[in-house]
C-alpha cells in the first residue's frame, strides 16, 4: 500500500509539472484560436473589411495576424475584382491615434527637456490666446481636453492652411469654462502641434522625425505617405467624407455651426482614400499634418512607442520613467493627459487599475494593461465598407472590448 500510494504521488506530481510546463503553450494556443474565430467572423460576415492584431506580454509578441482585405470596395461601394489582401505591412490611417502617438509623445519630450511646462498658460507659447476668455488656458488642459473650446468645427470653410487654421482657433468663441470639464476637442490638439511648432522652430513632422519617429526606428511612420513611393502597401479607408459631409450638413448630429453655410464650399474629395489623411480638417485646412490626425503607421511601428512607454525598448530611453507616470496618472476626470484611462472606455473596459490606450475613428486602437506586461495594437479599415444604412460606420467598441476581455481572460 505504501509503495502504491508513493507511485499515485510520484505520478501525479509528474503529470502536474508537465502540465505547467505546457500550461503556456495552451494558453497561447486558445489565444490564437479565439482571436482567429472573432476576426474571421467579422470578415467573414462582411462586418469589417479586414485588421491587423499584435499582441504582446513582456518581451515577447504572442500574437500578430493580418485578415481579410486591405481594400474591398471602390468609390461606389461595390466590391472590387481584385480586393487587396491585407497584410502585417499595411500603413493605416491613424486617425486620433495621431493625438498620443505624436502629439503627446512631442509634448513628453519637450516637457522632459524643460521647454514646455504643462501648467503653464499657453499664451506663453501662443500669444494670440492672452484673451480674458483663454488666458487660464494651460498646456495641461489641452492635453485633458478641459480647456473649454468646442469639441469639433469643420475648419477648411475659413481656412486652407495652418497659420490660417491657428488664426481661426484663436478667433473662436469657448463652448465651455476653463478646467471645468472635459469635452473630447481636436482643437486643442491641432494647439498642440502649433506648440510644438513654436518652440522647437521646426515644423511639427520634422521635430517628431529628428525627437521621436528617427531614434525608435519608427521608419514607416510619418504624415502623407504618398510622397513617399516606398510607401506601396496602404490600407484603404473612406469613399470622400460622407460623414463628416453629414456632420456639416445634418443638424441631428450636433456639430453644425450656425455662421457656416453648408453649401458655400465644396471641396470634398469625390474617390476612395488611399494614403490621404480621412480626417478633413487635417487634409482640407492642413495639408495632411495636424496634431489631431493625419499620421500613418503600421503595427510593427506603434509597438515600437508603446515598448518605450513600457520599459521595453531595445532603443535608448527618449522620455524619462518620470514624465510617463506624470502623462498616465489618471486625473479627477479618469484620464491620462492625452492617453484615455478611463475604465469605461471600450477597449479597456473593466480593465486593471493603470490600463490605458487610445482609439481613432478609422478604426484603429491601442489598449496598454501595464498591470499583466501587455499591450493590445487593433487596425481595422472600417471606413473602407461605407456608411452603413443608419449613415454611420459600423461600430467596433465592441470588437474592442471582446478582444480584451479574450487576452485578460486567457493570459491571467
Amino acid at each position: 500500500m505504501r509503495i502504491l500510494m508513493i507511485v499515485l504521488f510520484l505520478l501525479y506530481f509528474t503529470i502536474n509539472s508537465y502540465a505547467q510546463v505546457l500550461n503556456p503553450k495552451i494558453k497561447k494556443s486558445s489565444l490564437r484560436f479565439t482571436i482567429d474565430s472573432i476576426l474571421n467572423h467579422q470578415v467573414d460576415e462582411d462586418m469589417i473589411p479586414g485588421a491587423v492584431i499584435q499582441i504582446k506580454q513582456g518581451n515577447k509578441i504572442l500574437y500578430r495576424k493580418a485578415y481579410g482585405f486591405a481594400q474591398k470596395y471602390d468609390y461606389q461601394q461595390q466590391l472590387l475584382a481584385r480586393p487587396e489582401k491585407m497584410s502585417l505591412r499595411h500603413l493605416f490611417d491613424l486617425a486620433s491615434l495621431t493625438k498620443v502617438i505624436a502629439t503627446t509623445s512631442a509634448i513628453m519630450i519637450l516637457v522632459d527637456r524643460g521647454v514646455i511646462k504643462l501648467d503653464n498658460p499657453i499664451n506663453e507659447y501662443l500669444p494670440g490666446f492672452d484673451s480674458m476668455d483663454k488666458k487660464t488656458i494651460t498646456v495641461r488642459h489641452l492635453l485633458t481636453h478641459t480647456s473649454g473650446l468646442t469639441e469639433w468645427y469643420p475648419m477648411y470653410y475659413r481656412a486652407d492652411n495652418k497659420q490660417k487654421t491657428y488664426k481661426l482657433i484663436e478667433s473662436l468663441p469657448l463652448k465651455y469654462p476653463v478646467g471645468a470639464e472635459r469635452h473630447y476637442s481636436d482643437l486643442g490638439f491641432v494647439l498642440l502641434g502649433q506648440i510644438v511648432e513654436e518652440v522647437t522652430r521646426l515644423p511639427f513632422e520634422v521635430f517628431l522625425q529628428k525627437a521621436l519617429f528617427g531614434p525608435l526606428h519608427m521608419n514607416k511612420t510619418g504624415f502623407n505617405p504618398l510622397k513617399n513611393k516606398k510607401n506601396k502597401k496602404i490600407a484603404a479607408t473612406s469613399h470622400g467624407n460622407p460623414y463628416e459631409k453629414r456632420m456639416v450638413y445634418d443638424s441631428t448630429l450636433g456639430f453644425t455651426v450656425k455662421e457656416i453655410d453648408p453649401a458655400s464650399w465644396n471641396g470634398w474629395r469625390t474617390y476612395t482614400l488611399k494614403g490621404e489623411v480621412n480626417d478633413g480638417n487635417a487634409w482640407y485646412a492642413n495639408r495632411g499634418i495636424s496634431g489631431a490626425a493625419g499620421l500613418f503607421s503600421s503595427a510593427k511601428d506603434l509597438q515600437k512607442l508603446l515598448d518605450q512607454l513600457m520599459g521595453k525598448s531595445k532603443y535608448p530611453r527618449i522620455i524619462s520613467k518620470k514624465t510617463i507616470n506624470t502623462f498616465l496618472t489618471r486625473d479627477s476626470f479618469d484620464n491620462g493627459l492625452g492617453w484615455m484611462m478611463d475604465p469605461a472606455n471600450s477597449f479597456i473596459k473593466n480593465g486593471p487599475e493603470g490600463s490605458y490606450g487610445h482609439t481613432g475613428f478609422t478604426g484603429t486602437c491601442i489598449s496598454v494593461i501595464p498591470s499583466h506586461d501587455i499591450s493590445i495594437i487593433l487596425l481595422v479599415n472600417r471606413q473602407n465598407k461605407g456608411l452603413l444604412s443608419t449613415g454611420n460606420y459600423y461600430n467596433v467598441s465592441p470588437l474592442r472590448q471582446r478582444l480584451v476581455e479574450v487576452v485578460l481572460n486567457l493570459l491571467n
